[in-house]
């Protein structure tokens, strides 16, 4: 259809990428859903009027495949929303290789692969959305893997933050706290009751991502407070930072 808009969305069977998918739709735009669970996809897109390819991000040559397709049907994306994520628990001694791996194949290269394959079909005032996590700027010991790949992930939006703005394209870097879904079962896995308090919802982020592009909004944490402060203490205090999360990690082995 001439004049629709067109948003690809990575990881979209499930979780924030549905959610994101399901706001969009209801914004008007024509979404295209991408993931590894073909039944899931296709329901989705089915309720949003969308169209759904299987692709695994971290697959290179078959990110090029789908991407292909997709391009043939629209030559012009409008959004890319790069939210395809996996969780890596446990330290960096203990976690086994090929979660860390994992980690870095799909939360990290799996957005560079999908930026470098629709990018001939992103032109002037397109946005590319990067889902990263307050991960990707404070490392906690107990997850230090997906921490790891979050600040890799970080490091590539805000490069090509730098790389799009001369072309017209609008990057936006999203960085939420702890979700609810079903591939981080927050609610059960946090001990802090602090921490509880702060859990958001899939819905949440969807609307902060399309506030964003909405906006202009370059980078935002969701919610600010109090993810960006302990940003801000991890660049400014580092070693106090350290202290408190390594006290925080001993608490939580102990209970």
């Amino acid at each position: 259809m001439t004049g629709e808009r067109v948003a690809v969305v990575t990881g979209a069977s499930t979780g924030i990428g549905e959610a994101i998918a399901r706001e969009l739709a209801r914004k008007g735009w024509h979404c295209v859903l991408l993931a590894r669970r073909g039944a899931e996809l296709e329901r989705i897109a089915g309720e949003i009027g969308g169209e759904w390819e299987v692709c695994d991000v971290s697959d290179r040559a078959q990110v090029d495949e789908v991407a292909a397709r997709v391009l043939q049907r629209h030559p012009e994306i409008h959004t890319l929303v790069n939210n395809a994520g996996v969780p890596a628990r446990g330290s960096f001694l203990d976690v086994e290789p090929e979660v860390v791996e994992r980690a870095i194949r799909i939360n990290y290269l799996g957005g560079v692969w999908c930026l470098r394959a629709f990018a001939p079909g992103l032109q002037s005032g397109a946005h590319v959305v990067n889902i990263v996590s307050v991960a990707g700027t404070v490392a906690f010991a107990p997850a230090g893997a997906y921490a790891a790949s979050k600040h890799a992930q970080l490091a590539f939006s805000r490069s090509v933050t730098a790389l799009l703005r001369p072309r017209g394209i609008k990057v936006h870097t999203v960085m939420p706290g702890f979700v609810e879904t079903e591939g981080f079962p927050q609610r059960t896995k946090l001990q802090s009751r602090l921490l509880l308090r702060f859990v958001l919802e899939p819905d949440d982020i969807a609307r902060a991502v399309v506030k964003a592009i909405e906006k202009g909004k370059q980078e935002i944490t969701v919610p600010w407070s109090p993810y960006r402060i302990a940003t801000i203490a991890q660049a400014v205090i580092p070693r106090l930072f350290s202290l408190l999360v390594t006290r925080r990690a001993g608490q939580h082995r102990d209970e």
